[in-house]
């Protein structure tokens, strides 16, 4: 009987469409030769909001990056991050600027600790922030290019918490 509601109760919900709205690539550098470079999926939310000069919308990415630095010994470490980060963004003219900015918060994970002559990290897990500009291009906007500046750290929830800051350079083709 109560397999019977539970089915009858999903039924009657609204799907959940978890099409993507667009894929990205990304490569960037930090300081002391640090970098990172990833692909992410993009799924717009059902956001929209007007104002007298701008429009505002949102959207989620689910990245997958890998980083690259120096280790103590001075050696080329690697190791994989995953990072889900929901975004705002900005379009003025009441939308109809090619150009936008954009900020998130999310949360990411780094595959191993990260330990460099420069900065040791207490947690693997940590905060994921984003501030961006960009351009959309193409017949429907379905290009975009960006410039990131990505700072992740644990916000102070375990010490040490230098934090890492890149610049990232991002392109994005939407559907």
């Amino acid at each position: 009987m109560a397999a019977a509601l539970l089915c009858a109760g999903l039924h009657s919900a609204h799907a959940v469409d978890f099409t993507p709205d667009g894929v990205s690539a990304q490569a960037g550098i930090g300081r002391h030769g640090a970098a990172t470079a990833g692909v992410s999926v993009v799924w717009d939310w059902d956001f929209q909001r007007m104002r007298r000069k701008a429009e505002l919308t949102a959207h989620t990415e689910v990245m997958v990056n890998g980083w690259r630095a120096d280790d103590l010994a001075g050696d080329n470490q690697t190791m994989a991050q995953a990072v889900v980060l929901p975004s705002l963004r900005m379009r003025l003219a009441r939308g109809k600027s090619p150009w936008f900015i954009e900020l998130g918060i999310g949360a990411s994970y780094l595959s191993k600790d990260y330990v460099t002559r420069e900065k040791t990290f207490s947690t693997r897990w940590n905060f994921y922030d984003m501030f961006g500009v960009g351009h959309s291009f193409g017949d429907h906007r379905e290009h975009e290019l960006g410039l990131r500046w990505i700072h992740v750290s644990n916000a102070g929830i375990r010490k040490p918490n230098p934090g890492e800051d890149f610049l990232l350079l991002r392109y994005v083709r939407r559907f």
